[in-house]
């Protein structure tokens, strides 16, 4: 991928400086324990449509015992709800798509172009394409070991209304 194709450049960004922490992002996204999936987030530009975060993989991960047992490889599916996660944080913290949940709408043009593993920082970042108020948000998304691109694709999030997630604990 041509690096003016690349949504950040991975190598200029700032770990030092973390604009939201684990309780900052728990005030917009409702995953908890094994679910929560960011440990950080470093870029949310609104006026860009660009979130940028990234986690710290460890030998604890909820998937590393049975994913090639000896050989822990992240599952894709794991990178995409990273992903999810991230865009989730974006359009809440910024009111994009109204009250209620962000859920899976689906996701097109994926491709996993390198492994991450126990170890690993995975930075992810993502870009607002498309804003349909209180019905979706479409987005880039970007996965970055170190320099290397392992993942890409578009997802959509979908608005969950509060109501209709209350009625199904009842």
């Amino acid at each position: 991928m041509a690096v003016k194709d690349l949504i950040c450049d991975p190598a200029q960004l700032d770990f030092e400086h973390i604009v939201a922490d684990l309780d900052e992002i728990r005030r917009y996204n409702p995953q908890r324990y094994e679910m929560e999936q960011i440990t950080a987030i470093v870029v949310d530009d609104f006026e860009a449509g660009i979130c940028i975060g990234y986690k710290d993989l460890t030998d604890q991960e909820f998937w590393v015992r049975g994913h090639l047992p000896g050989m822990p490889l992240m599952p894709g599916v794991i990178m995409c709800e990273i992903a999810a996660q991230l865009c989730s944080f974006h359009a809440h913290k910024h009111d994009l798509l109204g009250e209620g949940i962000v859920g899976f709408g689906g996701l097109d043009d994926v491709r996993f172009r390198g492994v991450v593993r126990p170890g690993d920082r995975l930075v992810i970042a993502c870009k607002k394409l498309k804003v349909r108020r209180s019905r979706m948000i479409t987005c880039l998304f970007q996965a970055f070991v170190g320099t290397t691109l392992v993942c890409e694709g578009h997802l959509r999030g979908i608005l969950l209304p509060k109501s209709a997630l209350s009625a199904i604990s009842d």
